[in-house]
């Protein structure tokens, strides 16, 4: 994207009253609030202060899905190379991959998803997305938020939104990033919406999920005596300021995590059997998956995957076939991807949960419709494709199209506005719901995107 186009974007600026302020932190605390902060630092406690929840609001009962699992192909996946192949351009657009044929008469996909391929009656790929941002920071937040990024104020994801408008009892935190938290947080919304993120490698022996263990030297003992200690300091706290304390605290609910048995078996990927681990494949994409299938499956509503590496501005072959041992083992991007995200989907049929799981996979644009000097491709946001399954979206189907290079949406292009607000309508939340500002302004969950029709 020309520098010029980064300052018109900036110079736009939302509509604001001459005293709006968006320079405060989000979920600003009153003293009791700090005060109750403050305790749990004290009290031996690691865990991220997003356990305390705000009131909630505008759900939809139209909503198929409890739960969302985020793929996030961070990097920008080329839409060339994976969902929308084109046979017949000249060699410098098509690329070094073949098609293959699918399950759907008709419909062919990239040579190196051979697995996807066999599930694609089960698929819906969005050929037609577009947006006017090719810089991965701008572009991964309007892909997130579904708003064009702005100076003045900072839009919530998807998942930071349903964390704030969804109820939520369970000891498990309502959103899990694995392994790292996506670009766009929480926003404007209080830091408690922020995603609660594993770390760690979920393929590997030792795999640990952070701020799961006590505070070294507090035992459980100790960790029962303090809470004791919290509750009478509520109560005096109360008594003070003459205001009702609330039943479930944030010390209350990182008190359920830490010693909730259960809940730590959620993160527990040894459950597994060694045949489930090998149907995902053994990398850390593959083994993700399968712990965030785990995780929705014990009631988390939001889950993401974050998966790297997609930024393929030179050799694409190496990245996305044979990967960095040079060997041609199909250990690439895309076949770690193909093995993955078949056995997910698979899995969630298999076990019921794929009616009531939305499964998205997306990055925040395509690549260039030639390749460059390099072997490679450079950021494309004018056209791209974006794949969603699961809660009721009707399978084998293809939305919109690219041109004869895919270079520009040829029909029914979809804006990331568009997609945020079919993914919202799907998960039950009003589109139209209003969220406040520290400040108190009132923004809408998405603002002026249409429905994708075909998927709700």
């Amino acid at each position: 994207m020309s520098k010029s186009h980064c300052d018109e974007l900036y110079r736009r600026k939302p509509d604001l009253p001459a005293n709006s302020r968006f320079d405060r932190p989000a979920g600003k605390m009153n003293r009791r609030d700090s005060l109750r902060t403050g305790m749990l630092s004290s009290l031996g406690l690691s865990l991220p202060n997003w356990f305390q929840q705000s009131a909630h609001a505008g759900l939809s009962p139209s909503g198929k899905a409890k739960s969302c699992i985020l793929l996030w192909l961070d990097g920008g996946p080329s839409h060339l190379e994976t969902f929308d192949l084109k046979p017949d351009a000249p060699s410098e657009v098509r690329g070094p991959f073949q098609p293959v044929s699918t399950t759907v008469p008709g419909l062919q996909i990239s040579e190196l998803l051979p697995k996807t391929a066999v599930i694609c009656d089960q698929i819906a790929i969005v050929r037609s997305m577009t947006s006017p941002l090719g810089e991965h920071g701008l572009a991964n937040n309007y892909l997130l938020t579904g708003y064009q990024p702005s100076p003045v104020l900072k839009y919530p994801g998807m998942g930071s939104v349903v964390t704030h408008l969804r109820p939520h009892s369970s000891p498990l935190p309502p959103y899990v990033a694995i392994p790292e938290s996506l670009s766009a947080g929480a926003g404007f919304l209080a830091s408690t919406s922020e995603a609660f993120s594993t770390g760690g490698d979920p393929s590997a022996s030792g795999f640990h999920v952070r701020d799961l263990d006590l505070f070294p030297g507090v035992d459980e003992k100790r960790l029962h005596r303090r809470r004791e200690y919290l509750a009478e300091f509520d109560r005096v706290q109360a008594s003070v300021e003459s205001q009702a304390v609330k039943q479930d605290s944030n010390f209350e609910k990182a008190w359920r995590l830490i010693t909730s048995a259960e809940a730590k078996r959620s993160f527990d990927m040894s459950e597994e059997s060694a045949e489930v681990r090998a149907r995902y494949g053994p990398r850390m994409f593959g083994q993700s998956c399968l712990l965030a299938r785990r995780l929705i499956e014990r009631g988390v509503p939001f889950v993401s995957v974050m998966n790297a590496g997609w930024d393929t501005h030179e050799n694409l072959a190496l990245q996305l076939r044979d990967g960095y041992s040079g060997a041609k083992n199909g250990v690439g991007l895309i076949p770690v991807f193909d093995q993955a995200f078949s056995a997910l989907i698979e899995d969630l049929s298999e076990r019921g949960l794929l009616q009531e799981t939305l499964v998205i996979a997306m990055g925040e644009f395509g690549r260039t419709p030639r390749l460059n000097t390099r072997g490679g491709r450079d950021h494309w946001p004018r056209v791209f494709s974006v794949v969603l399954a699961g809660a009721g979206i009707p399978g084998g189907q293809v939305i919109g199209s690219s041109d004869r290079i895919g270079e520009s949406p040829q029909d029914r292009p979809v804006t990331p506005n568009d997609l945020a607000r079919t993914i919202y309508t799907i998960l039950g939340v009003d589109p139209d719901q209003e969220l406040n500002t520290p400040d108190g302004r009132p923004v809408r969950v998405n603002q002026g995107g249409q429905l994708i029709h075909g998927l709700v």
